[in-house]
């Protein structure tokens, strides 16, 4: 059965209804387990706020203390905030393709972020044309439209469902709205904000946007994305329809373009006081109207009465750039396999539901946002394909853990000339302390950290510790044969 046939078979288990009993799907299977569908009572509105490049720490619930984030933080308090929360890859479009469908990137075949273009096949096999040391896979330049998404499993379960900003997935072909969104405000082939109106910025309208049509001259384009999701919400509220809102913002990617009177804001500040770090002024007040966009909504939901019946989450695509974000006591940042680079923000509010102010240790990734929807909604997975990720409901609900064995990144591609910059793919303990990393690089070099005690990965214990390299790395090696990874091949040209 393709996913167009399986999800069809779905809308008549998922429909809603009056009716309040529960039963049971036939053949219905949510994380491994027999799942009862509510049929009729009314399942949460929710919304996906997905920011750019945010650091882990740039958001003052994580410790910042220059960037202010006070609606940001709100989400902290009324809800669940994540410590050792992953985004699936160190940079955006794989992140992205793995939120989508709960699969790790090496089995959607996005592994690194896509080009702008509007090519309509995919490329195989290896780039052999390069002098390094490795071949590695063909760049895709979308993600397949076989692949079932969030927002069709949603469409199919009632809900209107809408993407604001940043797609970052491929060509007009594969759109938003050629993946299960009814409405797709923004979106398309672009990784950042573009526009070539000379002088205006390209954070400023005119935007010249394929898919989001220029407003007013000047405006900044973080406000633009509020007001459309706010809309979007008063429109479904008025209609009275359950909805999925992916407000995904271009934010705080460069060029760092920011509101002036923001700007001006943040150096005073700077200028105040000595700071520990040197801060970048125009990146905070960016930061900030992220924020503020995040307050629109929450005060959008309070005025409209949904918010007790609303889902929340936030998460970033990646960590955070070097230089702009303060990543410390982590190491790197976008791009690096360490914990810069791959530990992210994430935030959970749910009405009744999440213990507001409650903190959560255990290790979550991006691939766990669409099981954990395909559950917060009664919806059973897709049964003719591996789904990756886990339903951290139980985490949400302090009900349990989710007794994970390892989680797993696969970047088969060059970021740089440094060893610690060469392809690389990780595999972290499923409770979070023993992690990695596989480096092709001087043929193979391996790193051990143990995270429990060295946040900042300074402490290299491979050579203390060969037993556990070789297990995790005979297990990593497993891992990736079974998602069908593209492993990089030496280059038998290659003269070092």
């Amino acid at each position: 059965m393709d996913r167009r046939g399986f999800l069809k078979s779905c809308a008549g288990i998922v429909a809603v209804s009056a009716l309040s009993d529960w039963v049971l799907a036939e053949g219905a299977v949510l994380s491994n387990r027999a799942v009862k569908v509510r049929i009729g009572n009314k399942h949460p509105n929710i919304i996906f706020i997905h920011i750019d490049d945010m650091g882990w720490n740039d958001l003052g619930c994580y410790g910042a203390e220059f960037f202010e984030t006070p609606n940001i933080d709100r989400l902290a308090k009324e809800g669940v905030k994540f410590t050792q929360g992953y985004a699936s890859c160190t940079v955006c479009s794989p992140t992205r393709a793995a939120l989508m469908t709960g699969r790790y990137p090496a089995r959607t075949g996005v592994t690194d972020y896509i080009r702008p273009n509007q090519d309509t096949t995919n490329p195989t096999g290896y780039d052999e044309t390069t002098d390094k040391e490795y071949w590695c896979p063909k760049l895709y330049k979308f993600m397949e439209p076989s692949e079932i998404t969030i927002a069709e499993i949603l469409k199919q379960a009632g809900y209107t469902t809408c993407h604001v900003g940043k797609w970052h997935l491929g060509g007009e072909h594969a759109y938003p709205d050629m993946q299960g969104f009814d409405y797709n405000i923004g979106g398309c082939h672009w990784g950042q904000p573009r526009g070539s109106s000379t002088p205006n910025p390209v954070y400023f309208d005119p935007y010249e946007c394929p898919t989001l049509e220029d407003r007013l001259y000047g405006e900044y384009l973080t406000d633009r994305e509020a007001d459309e999701a706010t809309d979007f919400m008063a429109n479904m509220v008025q209609s009275n329809k359950l909805f999925y809102l992916q407000l995904a913002h271009y934010a705080v990617h460069s060029p760092i373009q920011a509101k002036q009177e923001i700007i001006d804001k943040y150096v005073a500040k700077k200028n105040s006081q000595s700071w520990s770090f040197n801060y970048n002024a125009t990146y905070a007040a960016m930061i900030e109207s992220v924020d503020q966009s995040v307050g629109k909504v929450l005060d959008k939901l309070d005025e409209l009465k949904i918010a007790d019946n609303t889902v929340v989450l936030f998460a970033s695509d990646n960590g955070g750039v070097t230089g702009r974000s303060v990543l410390a006591p982590l190491r790197g940042g976008k791009t690096w396999a360490y914990e810069g680079g791959i530990r992210s923000p994430w935030l959970v509010r749910w009405p009744g539901v999440i213990k507001p102010g409650s903190t959560c240790a255990e290790p979550i990734i991006s691939m766990d946002f669409f099981p954990t929807v395909c559950e917060i909604i009664q919806h059973p997975l897709p049964a003719d394909r591996e789904i990756d990720g886990l339903s951290i409901v139980p985490l949400l609900k302090q009900t349990g853990s989710l007794n994970r064995d390892a989680l797993v990144w696969h970047f088969p591609h060059y970021k740089g000339t440094a060893y610690n910059k060469a392809p690389h793919a990780i595999i972290l303990s499923g409770d979070g302390e023993w992690k990695l990393i596989r480096f092709y690089s001087n043929g193979i070099t391996l790193e051990l950290y143990n995270l429990r005690d060295d946040i900042g990965e300074s402490n290299n214990s491979a050579a203390a510790d060969p037993a556990r390299v070789l297990a995790m790395d005979a297990d990593l090696t497993i891992r990736l044969a079974q998602m069908g990874a593209m492993i990089p091949i030496p280059n038998p040209n290659y003269t070092g």
